[in-house]
Protein backbone atom coordinates (compact mmCIF):
# COMPACT_ATOMS: atom_id res chain seq x y z
CA UNK A 1 0.00 0.00 0.00
CA UNK A 2 1.58 3.44 -1.35
CA UNK A 3 1.29 6.23 1.59
CA UNK A 4 -0.97 9.39 1.01
CA UNK A 5 2.36 11.12 -0.32
CA UNK A 6 2.82 8.78 -3.35
CA UNK A 7 -0.31 8.98 -3.68
CA UNK A 8 -0.79 12.11 -4.58
CA UNK A 9 2.31 12.22 -6.06
CA UNK A 10 0.51 9.50 -9.13
CA UNK A 11 -2.98 11.54 -8.87
CA UNK A 12 -0.76 15.13 -10.20
CA UNK A 13 0.59 13.03 -12.76
CA UNK A 14 -2.78 11.78 -14.33
CA UNK A 15 -3.82 15.49 -13.64
CA UNK A 16 -1.20 16.99 -15.40
CA UNK A 17 -1.57 14.53 -18.59
CA UNK A 18 -5.12 14.80 -18.89
CA UNK A 19 -5.45 18.78 -18.62
CA UNK A 20 -2.02 19.22 -21.00
CA UNK A 21 -2.72 16.50 -23.16
CA UNK A 22 0.66 15.09 -22.82
CA UNK A 23 0.88 11.59 -22.14
CA UNK A 24 2.96 9.96 -19.33
CA UNK A 25 4.60 6.43 -18.50
CA UNK A 26 3.40 3.82 -17.01
CA UNK A 27 2.15 4.49 -13.33
CA UNK A 28 3.62 0.48 -12.52
CA UNK A 29 7.12 1.29 -13.86
CA UNK A 30 7.98 3.35 -11.10
CA UNK A 31 5.91 1.85 -8.52
CA UNK A 32 5.79 -2.10 -9.09
CA UNK A 33 3.79 -2.68 -6.00
CA UNK A 34 1.00 -0.40 -7.04
CA UNK A 35 -2.42 -2.57 -6.06
CA UNK A 36 -5.82 -2.26 -7.49
CA UNK A 37 -7.02 -0.08 -3.89
CA UNK A 38 -4.12 1.94 -4.72
CA UNK A 39 -5.13 2.67 -8.29
CA UNK A 40 -9.02 3.58 -6.95
CA UNK A 41 -7.41 5.60 -4.21
CA UNK A 42 -5.76 7.80 -6.41
CA UNK A 43 -8.77 7.81 -9.42
CA UNK A 44 -10.80 8.85 -6.30
CA UNK A 45 -8.43 11.58 -5.58
CA UNK A 46 -8.83 12.94 -8.72
CA UNK A 47 -12.53 12.90 -8.92
CA UNK A 48 -12.88 14.91 -5.93
CA UNK A 49 -10.91 17.88 -7.79
CA UNK A 50 -12.87 18.24 -10.35
CA UNK A 51 -16.18 20.77 -10.01
CA UNK A 52 -18.25 18.43 -12.39
CA UNK A 53 -20.83 16.60 -10.77
CA UNK A 54 -21.04 12.77 -11.01
CA UNK A 55 -24.28 11.85 -13.28
CA UNK A 56 -22.68 8.12 -13.67
CA UNK A 57 -20.80 5.28 -13.74
CA UNK A 58 -18.86 2.71 -15.81
CA UNK A 59 -17.82 -0.15 -16.20
CA UNK A 60 -14.36 -1.64 -17.85
CA UNK A 61 -13.33 -4.86 -18.56
CA UNK A 62 -16.53 -6.43 -18.92
CA UNK A 63 -15.53 -9.12 -21.34
CA UNK A 64 -13.46 -12.73 -20.40
CA UNK A 65 -11.47 -11.76 -23.37
CA UNK A 66 -10.28 -8.07 -21.93
CA UNK A 67 -10.00 -9.30 -18.10
CA UNK A 68 -7.99 -12.56 -19.28
CA UNK A 69 -5.54 -10.44 -21.37
CA UNK A 70 -5.29 -8.19 -18.32
CA UNK A 71 -5.36 -11.52 -15.55
CA UNK A 72 -7.98 -10.25 -13.82
CA UNK A 73 -11.19 -12.10 -12.49
CA UNK A 74 -13.49 -9.33 -12.77
CA UNK A 75 -14.23 -5.78 -13.84
CA UNK A 76 -13.29 -2.43 -13.09
CA UNK A 77 -15.14 1.26 -12.47
CA UNK A 78 -14.91 4.55 -13.29
CA UNK A 79 -16.84 7.27 -12.84
CA UNK A 80 -18.60 9.98 -15.66
CA UNK A 81 -19.16 13.38 -14.94
CA UNK A 82 -21.02 15.99 -16.13
CA UNK A 83 -18.59 17.67 -18.03
CA UNK A 84 -17.90 14.67 -20.02
CA UNK A 85 -21.26 14.61 -21.42
CA UNK A 86 -21.16 14.98 -25.58
CA UNK A 87 -24.05 15.89 -27.56
CA UNK A 88 -25.02 14.28 -31.10
CA UNK A 89 -25.35 17.91 -32.89
CA UNK A 90 -22.06 19.35 -31.53
CA UNK A 91 -18.51 17.94 -32.87
CA UNK A 92 -15.45 17.21 -31.14
CA UNK A 93 -12.11 18.35 -30.76
CA UNK A 94 -10.46 15.14 -30.77
CA UNK A 95 -7.06 16.92 -30.18
CA UNK A 96 -8.72 17.47 -26.56
CA UNK A 97 -7.66 13.94 -26.18
CA UNK A 98 -4.48 11.69 -25.81
CA UNK A 99 -5.12 8.73 -27.64
CA UNK A 100 -9.11 8.76 -28.29
CA UNK A 101 -10.96 5.61 -28.68
CA UNK A 102 -15.02 5.06 -29.41
CA UNK A 103 -16.41 1.83 -28.11
CA UNK A 104 -20.74 1.11 -28.40
CA UNK A 105 -22.73 0.38 -25.08
CA UNK A 106 -25.79 -0.47 -24.37
CA UNK A 107 -26.78 2.18 -21.86
CA UNK A 108 -28.93 1.89 -18.43
CA UNK A 109 -30.98 5.20 -17.16
CA UNK A 110 -31.88 4.15 -13.40
CA UNK A 111 -35.38 5.34 -12.48
CA UNK A 112 -34.64 4.38 -8.83
CA UNK A 113 -31.59 4.17 -6.40
CA UNK A 114 -30.16 0.52 -6.16
CA UNK A 115 -28.93 -1.24 -3.16
CA UNK A 116 -25.24 -1.50 -2.47
CA UNK A 117 -24.46 -4.87 -0.70
CA UNK A 118 -26.62 -7.45 -2.03
CA UNK A 119 -27.46 -6.04 -5.52
CA UNK A 120 -29.28 -8.63 -8.09
CA UNK A 121 -29.67 -8.46 -11.16
CA UNK A 122 -33.53 -8.30 -10.62
CA UNK A 123 -32.99 -5.22 -8.65
CA UNK A 124 -31.46 -3.69 -11.80
CA UNK A 125 -34.09 -4.79 -14.14
CA UNK A 126 -36.90 -2.98 -11.52
CA UNK A 127 -34.76 0.23 -10.91
CA UNK A 128 -33.84 0.45 -14.49
CA UNK A 129 -36.28 3.14 -16.11
CA UNK A 130 -35.16 2.73 -20.15
CA UNK A 131 -31.98 1.42 -22.07
CA UNK A 132 -30.78 3.61 -24.83
CA UNK A 133 -28.05 3.56 -27.62
CA UNK A 134 -25.01 5.28 -26.40
CA UNK A 135 -20.85 5.23 -27.14
CA UNK A 136 -18.03 5.91 -24.92
CA UNK A 137 -15.09 8.21 -25.53
CA UNK A 138 -12.26 6.12 -24.35
CA UNK A 139 -8.74 8.03 -23.46
CA UNK A 140 -5.20 6.89 -21.95
CA UNK A 141 -3.35 9.25 -20.65
CA UNK A 142 -0.81 6.39 -20.39
CA UNK A 143 1.38 7.01 -23.20
CA UNK A 144 0.17 4.61 -26.54
CA UNK A 145 -2.89 2.54 -24.20
CA UNK A 146 0.85 0.48 -22.29
CA UNK A 147 -1.75 -0.20 -19.47
CA UNK A 148 -1.89 -2.17 -16.47
CA UNK A 149 -5.01 -2.73 -14.44
CA UNK A 150 -3.53 -0.51 -11.55
CA UNK A 151 -2.86 2.06 -14.61
CA UNK A 152 -6.46 1.83 -15.88
CA UNK A 153 -8.10 1.85 -13.04
CA UNK A 154 -6.34 5.13 -11.39
CA UNK A 155 -6.80 6.90 -14.71
CA UNK A 156 -10.65 6.45 -14.11
CA UNK A 157 -10.52 3.27 -16.48
CA UNK A 158 -9.88 5.15 -19.09
CA UNK A 159 -12.92 7.08 -19.46
CA UNK A 160 -12.90 9.96 -21.24
CA UNK A 161 -16.84 10.84 -22.49
CA UNK A 162 -20.01 9.87 -23.73
CA UNK A 163 -23.18 10.57 -25.71
CA UNK A 164 -26.32 9.22 -25.36
CA UNK A 165 -28.72 8.67 -28.60
CA UNK A 166 -32.69 10.11 -28.42
CA UNK A 167 -34.04 5.97 -27.72
CA UNK A 168 -35.22 5.17 -24.36
CA UNK A 169 -36.88 1.27 -23.91
CA UNK A 170 -37.78 0.06 -21.15
CA UNK A 171 -36.23 -3.21 -19.81
CA UNK A 172 -39.59 -5.15 -19.86
CA UNK A 173 -39.79 -4.11 -23.61
CA UNK A 174 -36.10 -6.05 -25.18
CA UNK A 175 -33.88 -8.79 -24.01
CA UNK A 176 -30.67 -6.58 -22.55
CA UNK A 177 -28.51 -9.70 -23.77
CA UNK A 178 -29.69 -9.76 -27.12
CA UNK A 179 -29.18 -6.29 -28.81
CA UNK A 180 -27.10 -6.08 -31.67
CA UNK A 181 -24.87 -3.29 -32.55
CA UNK A 182 -23.23 -2.10 -35.24
CA UNK A 183 -20.50 1.12 -35.30
CA UNK A 184 -19.81 2.91 -38.66
CA UNK A 185 -17.28 5.31 -39.29
CA UNK A 186 -18.46 7.01 -42.63
CA UNK A 187 -20.60 4.20 -44.47
CA UNK A 188 -17.73 1.63 -43.01
CA UNK A 189 -18.93 -0.68 -40.74
CA UNK A 190 -15.54 -0.95 -38.74
CA UNK A 191 -17.23 -2.76 -35.50
CA UNK A 192 -20.07 -5.16 -34.25
CA UNK A 193 -20.84 -7.65 -31.52
CA UNK A 194 -23.72 -7.76 -29.19
CA UNK A 195 -25.24 -6.95 -25.82
CA UNK A 196 -24.31 -10.46 -24.44
CA UNK A 197 -20.35 -9.35 -24.86
CA UNK A 198 -20.32 -7.67 -21.68
CA UNK A 199 -20.54 -10.52 -18.63
CA UNK A 200 -23.27 -12.49 -20.82
CA UNK A 201 -25.64 -9.85 -19.56
CA UNK A 202 -25.09 -6.35 -19.23
CA UNK A 203 -27.71 -6.61 -16.16
CA UNK A 204 -25.40 -8.74 -14.78
CA UNK A 205 -22.26 -5.60 -15.09
CA UNK A 206 -24.75 -3.10 -13.38
CA UNK A 207 -25.33 -5.41 -10.65
CA UNK A 208 -21.67 -5.91 -10.17
CA UNK A 209 -20.97 -2.71 -10.03
CA UNK A 210 -23.41 -1.73 -7.78
CA UNK A 211 -22.23 -4.13 -5.05
CA UNK A 212 -17.95 -3.14 -6.10
CA UNK A 213 -18.84 1.19 -5.37
CA UNK A 214 -20.94 -0.04 -2.49
CA UNK A 215 -17.62 -1.33 -0.42
CA UNK A 216 -16.21 2.78 -1.05
CA UNK A 217 -19.66 3.78 0.96
CA UNK A 218 -20.96 4.92 -3.27
CA UNK A 219 -24.59 4.25 -4.10
CA UNK A 220 -26.11 4.19 -7.89
CA UNK A 221 -28.55 6.39 -7.51
CA UNK A 222 -31.91 7.60 -9.68
CA UNK A 223 -31.08 9.57 -12.63
CA UNK A 224 -27.60 8.30 -12.78
CA UNK A 225 -26.41 6.80 -16.10
CA UNK A 226 -24.13 3.82 -16.44
CA UNK A 227 -22.30 2.54 -18.86
CA UNK A 228 -21.98 -1.48 -18.27
CA UNK A 229 -19.22 -2.12 -20.93
CA UNK A 230 -18.80 -2.24 -24.50
CA UNK A 231 -20.33 -4.44 -26.99
CA UNK A 232 -17.72 -4.97 -29.44
CA UNK A 233 -13.59 -3.77 -29.88
CA UNK A 234 -12.72 -0.10 -29.83
CA UNK A 235 -11.98 1.84 -32.30
CA UNK A 236 -9.49 4.45 -32.82
CA UNK A 237 -10.53 8.19 -33.49
CA UNK A 238 -8.83 10.17 -35.98
CA UNK A 239 -9.73 13.91 -36.51
CA UNK A 240 -12.64 14.31 -39.06
CA UNK A 241 -14.42 10.91 -38.13
CA UNK A 242 -17.89 10.73 -38.05
CA UNK A 243 -19.40 7.65 -36.01
CA UNK A 244 -22.50 6.39 -36.13
CA UNK A 245 -24.11 3.44 -34.10
CA UNK A 246 -27.15 1.14 -34.59
CA UNK A 247 -28.71 -0.83 -31.88
CA UNK A 248 -31.58 -3.70 -32.65
CA UNK A 249 -34.33 -2.13 -30.73
CA UNK A 250 -32.60 0.96 -29.16
CA UNK A 251 -32.30 3.22 -32.44
CA UNK A 252 -29.13 4.78 -33.27
CA UNK A 253 -26.79 7.15 -31.77
CA UNK A 254 -23.72 9.71 -33.26
CA UNK A 255 -20.76 11.16 -32.59
CA UNK A 256 -18.55 13.53 -34.83
CA UNK A 257 -15.02 14.79 -34.40
CA UNK A 258 -13.58 18.25 -35.87
CA UNK A 259 -11.06 17.92 -38.24
CA UNK A 260 -8.66 20.48 -36.47
CA UNK A 261 -5.81 22.52 -38.96
CA UNK A 262 -3.06 20.72 -39.47
CA UNK A 263 -0.85 23.39 -37.43
CA UNK A 264 -3.28 22.50 -34.45
CA UNK A 265 -3.10 18.75 -34.39
CA UNK A 266 0.59 18.59 -35.56
CA UNK A 267 1.91 21.43 -33.55
CA UNK A 268 3.72 21.83 -30.24
CA UNK A 269 1.29 18.94 -28.43
CA UNK A 270 2.00 16.43 -30.78
CA UNK A 271 6.01 17.51 -30.79
CA UNK A 272 5.55 16.86 -26.77
CA UNK A 273 3.99 13.64 -27.04
CA UNK A 274 7.02 12.91 -29.35
CA UNK A 275 9.09 13.76 -27.06
CA UNK A 276 7.43 12.24 -24.07
CA UNK A 277 7.65 8.68 -26.34
CA UNK A 278 11.43 9.06 -26.87
CA UNK A 279 12.04 9.22 -23.38
CA UNK A 280 10.12 6.00 -22.58
CA UNK A 281 12.03 4.44 -25.40
CA UNK A 282 15.46 5.66 -23.68
CA UNK A 283 14.23 4.62 -20.19
CA UNK A 284 13.23 1.12 -21.68
CA UNK A 285 16.61 0.81 -23.30
CA UNK A 286 18.33 1.78 -20.31
CA UNK A 287 15.77 -1.25 -18.38
CA UNK A 288 17.29 -3.95 -20.81
CA UNK A 289 21.14 -2.42 -21.05
CA UNK A 290 21.21 -3.21 -17.07
CA UNK A 291 19.10 -6.17 -16.82
CA UNK A 292 21.94 -7.75 -19.38
CA UNK A 293 24.56 -6.22 -17.97
CA UNK A 294 23.15 -7.96 -14.77
CA UNK A 295 22.86 -11.30 -16.98
CA UNK A 296 26.45 -11.17 -18.26
CA UNK A 297 28.10 -10.42 -13.95
CA UNK A 298 26.03 -13.59 -12.78
CA UNK A 299 27.04 -15.47 -15.76
CA UNK A 300 30.90 -14.80 -15.48
CA UNK A 301 30.21 -15.16 -11.18
CA UNK A 302 28.97 -18.07 -12.36
CA UNK A 303 31.73 -19.24 -14.39
CA UNK A 304 34.57 -17.99 -11.74
CA UNK A 305 32.94 -20.19 -8.72
CA UNK A 306 32.92 -23.27 -11.72
CA UNK A 307 36.24 -22.30 -12.58
CA UNK A 308 37.55 -22.32 -8.06
CA UNK A 309 35.89 -25.61 -7.80
CA UNK A 310 37.13 -27.16 -10.81
CA UNK A 311 40.83 -25.85 -9.28
CA UNK A 312 39.81 -27.30 -5.80
CA UNK A 313 38.24 -30.63 -7.63
CA UNK A 314 41.90 -30.60 -8.90
CA UNK A 315 43.82 -30.07 -5.79
CA UNK A 316 41.70 -32.91 -3.80
CA UNK A 317 42.75 -35.46 -6.55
Amino acid sequence: MLNATELGELAGRLWAAERERVPIGPLVRDYPGLSVADAYAIQLHNIRRRSAGVVGHKVGLSSKAMQEMMGVGEPDYGHLLADMRLFEDLVVDASRYCFPRVEIEVAFLLGDDLPGEGCTEDDVLAATEALAPSIELIDSRIIDWKISLPDTIADNASSAGFVVGPGRVPPKDIDPRGIAAVLRRGGEVVAAGRSDAVLGNPVTAVAWLARKVARFGVRLRAGHLIMPGACARAVDVHPGDEFRAEFSGLGEVRLTFAAPADSVHRGPRAKQVEQVKQVEQAKQAERSEQTERSGHAEQAGRADRSERVGNEGEGDG
